[in-house]
């Protein structure tokens, strides 16, 4: 099976026309998302604004723009403010390291192409140039600002919910405003995170770090700047064989003993087990990100291909991807059935007995993997 996905670089110093394009073409999908997930039941518009303004009150007159360009709806202000916003999922490794005078944050973000927004964005809302992969049309899964801070996430492991931000516009946030590594851990312990996600950073002072956010608010610093999909609590991370965090995390904890250099991350993020094809699980590496804070630089791997950017030379630009799916993923695990069990709380309601038709018959057929994926999309 082949899928692909088409990657941009875009700039645009202040929300304006090329922003409202991206809103017009994606807030379909992500509106549908929002109201099947429960978003209209969440907190008000008058609610969400005011935690936003009380966190993070730098980003408020962004989101009022980006609202205003957005049509300014309530469901529309909702969803950017990012206050307890529904669950969502993802995979992703990560690792920083510095050494001889360099420094490196890589991460391999694994998900399905169809549910990815492909866009780099070089921006200056608040007067920072930041540079990042973009999520929820605003927020940022990974990126760099133009005072050499680089900072990236992985999921958590856990699908509990609790009183806070979508920690995308946490990272949004942490850019807009930090300078360092040490500032943007105070960030992150100072706002409530609504779901477990490890944190990678470095600097462009040679400082690395690796934070755990637990929902509701909170952190745990960790021993080497590096993180999987599981945290080291009591509470055991979901689909640990599925996504196989352990040995991803193992295999880092091995490279980090053997003094490896930033600069040969790259090559290691490009092979098992850290890079990924189960595209069609939805869980395949779709890009490398290896970000350079000291030259405010991103490079985007693939196989075959890579892309520099950088904040004193960006350019904008377009590129299609194509994935190949790792025949090996074709057969079904034995444990993937208990794994994929534990996504059922994320189904549309009303169609748990089709979910539970579909697991049943995982163990006579070819699993339908199109089928599946529509018990989470609503009619």
């Amino acid at each position: 099976m082949t899928s692909k996905l088409t990657f941009d670089a875009i700039e645009e110093a202040r929300p304006g026309r090329k922003w409202r394009a991206r809103w017009q073409r994606s807030w379909p999908d992500y509106e549908a998302w929002f109201v099947a997930r429960g978003g209209d039941s969440g907190p008000s518009r008058v609610e969400c604004e005011a935690a936003l303004a009380h966190h993070m009150p730098e980003l408020a007159p962004v989101h009022a723009r980006l609202t205003q360009l957005a049509g300014g709806s309530d469901r529309a202000a909702r969803f950017l403010a990012g206050w307890c916003p529904p669950a969502y999922l993802g995979g992703c490794s990560l690792a920083a390291l510095a050494a001889n005078d360099d420094v490196r944050l890589l991460r391999n973000y694994d998900l399905s192409p169809e549910l990815n927004e492909g866009l780099l964005l070089r921006s200056e809302w608040t007067g920072m140039p930041v540079m990042g992969m973009v999520e929820f049309l605003w927020g940022l899964s990974d990126g760099v600002n133009a005072a050499g801070l680089s900072v990236a996430l992985a999921f958590g492991g856990r699908s509990t919910v609790s009183q806070g931000f979508g920690i995308t516009t946490i990272l949004r946030y942490v850019l807009e405003t930090c300078a360092s590594v040490e500032q943007a851990i105070a960030t992150f312990e100072r706002i409530p995170s609504h779901m477990a996600y490890n944190i990678v950073l470095a600097d462009r002072h040679g400082q690395t770090a690796s934070v755990e956010l637990l929902p509701g608010g909170g952190l745990q610093r960790m021993d080497r700047a590096l993180a999987t999909n599981h945290q080291h609590g009591p509470e055991l991370a979901e689909r640990p064989g599925f996504t196989q965090t352990a040995e991803r995390r193992a295999h880092l904890e091995l490279l980090f003993s053997r003094a490896i250099a930033p600069d040969a991350l790259n090559a290691v993020f490009m092979k098992e087990p850290l890079f990924r094809r189960d595209y069609k699980a939805g869980f395949g590496t779709l890009f490398t990100a290896e970000y350079a804070p000291r030259t405010a630089a991103l490079t985007l791997h693939w196989r075959g291909q890579q892309w520099h950017q950088s904040l004193d030379a960006f350019r904008e630009g377009s590129r299609t991807i194509h994935y190949e799916q790792d025949a090996r993923s074709e057969q079904v695990p034995d444990n993937l059935t208990d794994a994929l069990a534990g996504l059922r709380t994320l189904l549309v309601p009303g169609r748990e007995a089709e979910f539970d038709s579909w697991l049943n018959d995982m163990g006579t057929h070819q699993p339908d993997w199109a089928r599946f994926g529509t018990l989470f999309i609503p009619r």
